[in-house]
């Protein structure tokens, strides 16, 4: 069969390997490189096990602090966009205790699928992507927040999770002795001695490579114009320069853009962008950069270490298609890095980087085919802050809808 995929990020490229390796014959189409999105410069964690859906029931308590105070990891900038608001107002409704375990244990199963394709991947390959099983811990600045953590590691733990810990300030700064020159006191953290992380950007290059050698058309540069119909399937994607591309299945995994390509089908798919900064900075060879993934839950920002490299992720943004970097959030990404790891690097070059995840309220992707629609189109989209993590499950699953 051939199969056009539209996007060449991390969920395209690991859709087309997917399918590639079930026989398919493969097109890619992006309008720019691959990597060139959400999957350029994300916090590089792959949290396999530590999977708390951001549709939370202790949003409802933060809500205040997070909309109103101006240091808030989460900001609205209110559109005149429906789609804005009906997804906002999902997000709200899936913040409740039964819509976040039911979240949890289905991530935690689609995780645990990516995490032994990836590695499977990785051995059959020989990808070189800076991959580390460092562990990761989860700082909480409250003793209310520890606590909540620790009823959240329960339920993991009985959903089938890895096995995780909560530690103290000081058991983690033993874990982790970057830690110990951080300038803000935690009250506890949760550890998972599993997690990993790699670079997304590498592995999408890889992969890019390797499909080229399977014989896969990567039509790169090209605009989407739209579907060619006939009666309930497509027939073609139509490209800005006037050229056409058949196929027998069209897979959309064009991230935050996918909502408008499918639309243009009659098909609707609740899917937003949660806007996202990151730094990259060199430690200088300095033995005071972390070696364990960093994620402190209070200023939703996750630290990874890439080789020589730190990268500092976070901040959620809904502020509708704006992917310009702000120099604000950089500057509050570089301060929330000094003060955690003051003598990790001397700082000079942060490479400052914004991008846009595509979510869902629920935290949960889409994959396969909708109940509207030609019959012959597929998504997979929606993976939210997790793309990384859960991009070779989520490739799995939609290759088995396909199929």
């Amino acid at each position: 069969m051939h199969v056009c995929v539209l996007g060449a990020g991390i969920i395209g490229l690991t859709t087309a390997y997917e399918l590639t390796q079930r026989g398919h014959q493969v097109t890619v189409v992006d309008r720019t490189a691959p990597a060139a999105g959400a999957s350029g410069g994300n916090g590089a964690q792959l949290s396999y096990s530590y999977v708390q859906p951001l549709a939370d029931p202790g949003i409802w308590a933060q809500l205040p602090k997070l909309l109103l105070s101006p240091s808030s990891a989460l900001k609205i900038r209110p559109q005149l966009d429906t789609h804005q608001w009906m997804w906002v107002v999902q997000f709200l409704q899936a913040c409740n205790a039964q819509q976040s375990q039911k979240t949890t244990a289905q991530l935690l199963t689609l995780a645990a699928q990516s995490r032994a394709v990836f590695d499977a991947l990785r051995e059959r390959e020989n990808i070189d992507c800076d991959f580390a099983m460092s562990g990761k811990l989860v700082l909480f600045r409250t003793e209310a927040s520890f606590a909540a953590a620790r009823q959240q590691m329960v339920l993991q733990k009985q959903l089938g999770g890895a096995t995780q810990r909560a530690v103290s300030a000081s058991e983690a700064c033993t874990i982790e002795p970057a830690l110990a020159h951080q300038q803000e006191p935690f009250s506890g953290a949760i550890y998972t001695d599993s997690e990993c992380a790699a670079d997304c950007k590498k592995v999408c290059e890889a992969l890019t490579q390797i499909l080229i050698s399977r014989g896969v058309a990567l039509r790169l540069g090209q605009d989407i114009q739209g579907w060619l119909q006939s009666g309930d399937k497509v027939a073609a994607v139509s490209l800005a320069n006037s050229d056409q591309i058949s196929a027998d299945a069209f897979v959309l995994c064009t991230g935050h853009n996918a909502p408008v390509l499918a639309a243009a089908a009659g098909v609707r798919i609740p899917v937003y962008p949660l806007k996202g900064y990151s730094i990259t900075v060199a430690t200088d060879g300095q033995g005071l950069a972390p070696k364990v993934s960093i994620t402190d839950s209070a200023h939703k920002i996750v630290f990874a270490r890439l080789g020589q490299r730190l990268r500092a992720a976070g901040m959620v943004e809904l502020v509708g298609q704006d992917a310009s970097v702000q120099a604000r959030q950089i500057q509050t990404l570089q301060q929330a890095t000094q003060a955690l790891f003051p003598d990790c690097s001397r700082y000079t070059d942060i490479q400052p980087w914004a991008g846009m995840r595509p979510a869902t309220p629920t935290g949960l992707p889409i994959t396969g085919r909708q109940t509207t629609g030609p019959r012959n189109l597929f998504i997979n989209a929606g993976q939210g802050a997790l793309g990384f993590t859960l991009a070779f499950g989520s490739a799995v699953q939609l290759a088995d809808a396909l199929s």
